[in-house]
């Protein structure tokens, strides 16, 4: 039988991500979009939730997945991890390798902040263009109450 045991602190909850996939689906039938599958990971890179459109194909699942995870291990959407090495194949090529295959590169996956720009975890989207789908996730974590993470502005000295 098992006993008592400490919860860990949950910072992203079941019900938030579920208002955010909501959302980034509501955008994605207003938009008239491709079916689209959606993953949201806490920032430890655990599902959080997960659910696919009627139509989508299996693929879509761990594409959007490795979105997700390629923007938490990163630091930066994934788009964005895309475009910063676009001329660095191998780099992009070894942190795949690293990362069991679970690393995507291309835009779809982006981090989720809360109001002091901490990362609480990501969301990856999957179905769509590429900008499409990381429209769909932008409108899904603003939806649900966050700010969306793309890539952090730079700040120059004075």
């Amino acid at each position: 039988m098992a006993g008592n045991v400490f919860l860990a602190q949950v910072q992203l909850s079941r019900q938030s991500a579920r208002q955010l996939l909501d959302a980034a689906f509501t955008f994605a039938r207003k938009g008239e979009l491709p079916p689209l599958t959606a993953v949201v990971l806490d920032a430890g890179g655990n599902p959080v939730a997960a659910e696919r459109e009627d139509g989508c194909s299996p693929l879509r699942w761990p594409v959007a997945n490795g979105k997700a995870y390629a923007a938490l291990g990163i630091g930066v959407s994934s788009g964005t991890t895309g475009e910063r090495n676009r001329e660095r194949p191998a780099f992009l090529a070894a942190v795949a390798e690293a990362s069991g295959g679970r690393f995507v590169p291309v835009a779809g996956g982006v981090l989720i902040l809360d109001d002091d720009q901490r990362i609480l975890g990501a969301v990856g989207i999957s179905g769509a263009s590429s900008a499409d789908d990381q429209a769909a996730a932008i409108a899904g974590i603003e939806a649900a109450g966050w700010q969306a993470g793309l890539e952090p502005e730079t700040v120059s000295d004075p």
